[in-house]
C-alpha cells in the first residue's frame, strides 16, 4: 500500500539506530548522517540483491521447468528491482544534501560513477554465482545472512576507515599486513569511493579512507578490472550449471 516508501525505511531505520549508537558511544564525526548514507546505501543495494538473488532460481521453479529462457535473466531482475530502490534512496540523499546546503566538491565527485559500476560488477558477479550454487546447494540461502552481517562490519559503513586505519597499523607490530588484508575487501574500495566523492566535512582527512582521490580512482579502475574477470567467471559457472536446473528443481 506505501509502494516506493517501503524501499525507504531501511536506509532510514539504519540511519536512526546508528546515528543514535555512535552519540552513545562518542564515535560520532561530523556531520554524520552524510557519512553514513554515503556508503549505506550502495551496501544496501549489495545486501537486498544478494539475499533476494539466492532464491531467484529456485521461486521460479514452475517457470524454470516449464519454459525455455535465458535463465540469467531471473537473478539479473533481482538486481534490476534492487537497483530501483537505489536510485530512489539515492534521490531522497541528494535532496537531503540539497536542504542542508551540503554541496558537492568537483574534484572528487567524478569518483562517485567509478564506484557504481565496480558495486554494479561485483553485485551482479556475485548474484550469478549465489543463484546457480543454491539450486543444488539449499542451505546456502540460509549462510547468506550470516554472511552478509560479517561482511558488513569487514566494511567500513557506520565507522571511520581513517581512525580505523590508524588504530590498525599504530596498535599491532602487525598492523601494515592487517591492513593490506584489509583492503582486499572489494566492498571496502566501493565504500571509499563513495564516501570519498560525497563526503567533505572538515574532519574528512581523519575520517576517509588514507588516499588520495587520485590513488582511490586508481584502486577503483583496478578493482572494476579484477571485477569484469570475476564476472565473467560467475557466469560461465552460472551458465554451466543452468542446464540441470530443470532437473535440480
Amino acid at each position: 500500500m506505501l509502494g516506493a516508501i517501503w524501499s525507504l525505511l531501511n536506509p532510514v531505520v539504519f540511519l536512526a539506530v546508528f546515528t543514535f549508537v555512535a552519540k552513545v558511544l562518542g564515535a560520532a564525526v561530523d556531520d554524520y548522517p552524510v557519512f553514513l548514507l554515503s556508503g549505506l546505501l550502495s551496501w544496501n543495494l549489495f545486501s537486498v540483491s544478494l539475499s533476494t538473488g539466492a532464491q531467484s532460481v529456485v521461486a521460479n521453479a514452475n517457470l524454470v521447468k516449464k519454459v525455455y529462457f535465458p535463465r540469467e535473466i531471473l537473478p539479473l531482475a533481482t538486481v534490476g528491482v534492487a537497483l530501483v530502490d537505489f536510485v530512489l534512496q539515492s534521490m531522497v540523499y541528494l535532496a537531503f544534501l540539497i536542504v542542508i546546503r551540503y554541496g558537492f566538491v568537483l574534484g572528487s565527485i567524478w569518483l562517485y560513477p567509478l564506484a557504481f559500476v565496480a558495486l554494479s560488477l561485483l553485485t551482479v558477479a556475485v548474484t550469478f554465482w549465489v543463484s546457480s550454487m543454491n539450486v543444488r546447494y539449499r542451505d546456502l540461502q540460509h549462510l547468506i545472512g550470516l554472511a552478509l552481517l560479517v561482511w558488513f562490519w569487514l566494511t567500513p559503513i557506520v565507522y571511520a576507515a581513517g581512525k580505523t586505519h590508524e588504530k590498525i597499523v599504530t596498535g599491532h607490530r602487525l598492523g601494515s599486513l592487517f591492513w593490506r588484508i584489509y583492503l582486499l575487501n572489494p566492498t571496502a574500495w566501493i565504500v571509499f569511493g563513495f564516501q570519498r566523492a560525497l563526503y567533505h566535512s572538515p574532519d574528512a582527512n581523519a575520517v576517509l579512507a588514507p588516499f588520495t582521490t587520485a590513488q582511490l580512482g586508481v584502486g577503483l579502475c583496478v578493482v572494476i578490472v579484477i571485477l569484469l574477470a570475476l564476472l565473467y567467471a560467475t557466469w560461465r559457472i552460472f551458465f554451466g550449471l543452468s542446464g540441470d536446473f530443470a532437473e535440480e528443481l
